[in-house]
């Protein structure tokens, strides 16, 4: 997974996806609703890492699967809404078992 550029998206988007939930979800709620920020610093400074990973890789695997406009733009989009990493790692899945559309769009 970790060989090609592909598979080091996937698995950044998989961290950047759930980074995000923990963040919405655990942090958030906890800086909040119990009054301890710490918990935002610490999951906020790890998914805006993950975030910028994730950029990087999403172009790295653009440039090599010859991805266009609308997909590189659909993978941005997937990042900014929870859980959209994984509705997008699932859509690359699907393809990998169908090759000639990996590069499609």
């Amino acid at each position: 997974m970790l060989t090609t550029p592909l598979g080091r998206f996937r698995l950044v988007a998989f961290w950047e996806g759930l980074s995000f939930l923990i963040l919405l979800l655990i942090a958030m709620p906890l800086k909040y609703k119990l009054g301890m920020p710490q918990a935002v610093r610490a999951v906020g400074m790890a998914h805006g890492v993950l975030f910028i990973a994730y950029l990087f890789t999403l172009m790295t695997a653009a440039l090599e699967h010859r991805w266009g406009f609308k997909r590189v733009t659909v993978a941005f989009l997937a990042s900014l809404v929870p859980g959209g990493t994984f509705w997008l790692d699932a859509q690359l899945r699907r393809e990998a078992r169908e090759p000639s559309t990996l590069g499609a769009s």
